[in-house]
């Protein structure tokens, strides 16, 4: 059996149902402008570094519920008692180094809040980089965000191109988010 050529192709191949297809044609590459769900997908693509992708999405709902619904300023006060309850959930990813880039993250995200408005618009005034440059401004910035992880967060969330190929079936839909956004 040939391999797929792209997330696209794969995606295509899939049943409606399958979590990976609803991903790509309701959230992959699509803006986001609320704080707390760019918050959600970068602790996502975090989690996901050493894993599958497939991993992450059978438990995102997991996370949701257990990171506070992704709520950035209930995540920045997560202390010990947090911390260990995060361990013990089988239901998440139990890294330590991933929880605790999570909290910090989030405290980040609140300070960058205080300059720009919202974490959309320091992306926004960030926007637009190579990627090099993103994956420079991620490190300076955030904890656990190796070369990878921005480029990925920021493919999903419409910052930068290349999620969708042209003969995607959502390639664009998404393009009109992207445009309507302005990035």
């Amino acid at each position: 059996m040939e391999k797929p050529t792209s997330y696209c192709v794969y995606a295509a191949s899939l049943e409606d149902a399958n979590i990976h297809k609803i991903y790509h044609d309701t959230q992959y590459g699509f803006p986001i402008d609320s704080d707390n769900e760019l918050f959600c997908r970068l602790i996502l693509e975090i989690n996901q570094a050493g894993l599958s992708w497939t991993t992450i999405l059978n438990k995102q709902e997991n996370f949701r519920k257990s990171y506070s619904n992704f709520e950035i300023s209930k995540v920045a006060n997560y202390g010990e008692k947090q911390i260990k309850r995060l361990l013990s959930d089988s239901g998440i990813i139990r890294n330590k180094l991933k929880i605790n880039a999570a909290i910090f993250n989030a405290k980040k995200i609140i300070e960058l809040k205080k300059i720009h408005g919202s974490f959309k618009k320091w992306l926004d005034y960030n926007h637009p980089k190579s990627i090099n440059q993103w994956v420079k401004v991620f490190k300076e910035s955030f904890k656990f965000t190796g070369p990878e992880i921005p480029k990925e967060f920021l493919m999903s969330t419409g910052y930068i191109p290349g999620a969708h190929i042209k003969t995607c079936k959502i390639f664009n839909q998404v393009n009109t988010k992207i445009e309507e956004a302005g990035l």
